[in-house]
């Protein structure tokens, strides 16, 4: 049966009507007093995403429909955005124990170098990131950037040794690979790997769990990967994440997916957790979102993600976009990301303006109830003169100024393993 196909006798579902029904459902849950069920415009805004295809699962699709998720599209996927006990528990959950998320639909890339080749040294022509510097084992974050300096995607690469796994974001996977293989194809092995799964163990218990079935996985500092038996399957493990915490990424056969997930699951610290609070957790970190914080029409700098530049790259070049970026590293940028705090319980969603006395200065670009603040935060770009840290701005939110305050990010500090 298609997928919107209606019951007899009444009228045949379209993708537009199911955009329009999930919206309705992140709105009215949004209004609830308690802020549970608010899905933040992100997800929102990423429903829009070609309903007009079938939508594809992920290995554990129907064990999200066995622990009763709310399944709805996001980035051309069906996807859990929260399970009944609700996002506020399920951030709760993340931020004092652990939660287990699917992040399979996310785009898993092996790139190994063709004889005589250097895979790190290729892909360095189409990001900015120190990728030849990282050694086996070793993680790293970055972006594909195109010529003005915007970004394409942001990306994760992991050095094995013998070769580089790339993760793509979900909603951009085939047209980085379409990049990858246009710009690479000559001097590498590309190799999409969409089909294998994808979980994130988070939250300050993951360790002590999975080091229940992979016992080195203690040892492991943040941004380091390396493969491990679990369950009998082998698997790529990473500690990283997307919550602002410690935590693992673990890769693994479609085939072992399920029965993995399940095993995390048994154990008495580990929950399920959806998108909904993957994204209140991630705007808690100050963690960027690609098509919404990031977009080919920001940059690195103005994103504040020069970090992720090294020195020497930052020096020498040799990416898209180089002239540009290295213009603003020593001239400034003409905007910045910056953090919000509003004032009050109104939400500034995606869109809102930015406004001092008479003048649009910025907008919001990511805003909802931070659960672990028990308030509202929101982040957003602003004219260069205006985003020094305590400045007051107002928020446009349905027509109304809403006092805010430009504070630094994260708004919830950082918990990663260093050792």
């Amino acid at each position: 049966m298609g997928l919107w196909k209606a019951a007899p006798l009444r009228k045949e579902k379209t993708p537009t009507d199911e955009v329009s029904r999930q919206r309705r459902i992140f709105q009215v849950s949004g209004q609830r007093g308690s802020q549970d069920g608010a899905v933040f415009a992100s997800i929102d805004a990423t429903l829009e995403t070609r309903l007009t295809d079938p939508l594809k699962r992920t290995p554990l699709h129907d064990l999200h429909r066995e622990l009763g998720a709310r399944l709805v599209p996001f980035a051309g996927y069906e996807m859990p955005v929260q399970y009944p006990t609700g996002i506020l528990a399920e951030h709760a959950q993340t931020r004092t124990a652990a939660g287990l998320f699917d992040v399979s639909h996310m785009g898993q890339v092996r790139l190994t170098a063709k004889p005589g080749q250097n895979a790190a040294k290729a892909i360095e022509a189409l990001v900015p990131g120190d990728i030849t510097g990282l050694v086996p084992g070793q993680q790293r974050y970055t972006q594909l950037t195109n010529e003005t300096g915007g970004i394409l995607d942001d990306l994760m690469v992991t050095s094995t040794g013998d070769h580089l796994l790339m993760v793509f974001n979900a909603a951009c996977k085939d047209s980085d690979l379409a990049h990858v293989q246009k710009h690479l194809a000559a001097s590498c092995e590309i190799e999409p790997m969409f089909s294998r799964g994808l979980l994130a163990l988070q939250g300050p218990q993951a360790a002590r769990v999975l080091a229940r079935l992979a016992p080195q996985v203690a040892s492991m500092k943040f941004m380091t990967g390396a493969f491990f038996v679990i369950d009998g399957a082998r698997c790529y493990v990473t500690r990283s994440g997307y919550t602002g915490g410690d935590g693992f990424e673990i890769s693994t056969p479609n085939d072992a997916t399920e029965a993995i997930a399940r095993r995390l699951l048994a154990e008495p610290e580990v929950k399920p957790i959806g998108l909904g609070a993957r994204d209140s957790l991630r705007l808690e970190a100050g963690l960027c979102l690609y098509g919404h914080d990031i977009d080919t029409t920001t940059t690195p700098v103005e994103a504040g993600l020069l970090w992720s530049i090294g020195k020497e790259r930052r020096a020498q070049g040799g990416f898209p976009g180089a002239a540009v970026i290295q213009k603003q590293i020593a001239e400034g940028a003409p905007r910045k990301r910056v953090g919000l705090l509003p004032e009050g319980k109104a939400i500034a969603r995606e869109g809102a303006e930015i406004v001092i006395g008479a003048a649009t200065v910025g907008k919001v670009t990511s805003g909802g109830f931070a659960p672990t603040l028990g308030r509202a935060i929101a982040m957003g770009y602003v004219e260069r003169a205006h985003s020094a840290n305590g400045t007051k701005v107002d928020l446009q939110v349905r027509g109304k100024p809403v006092p805010a305050e430009i504070v630094p990010m994260p708004f919830v500090k950082h918990a990663y393993y260093r050792g």
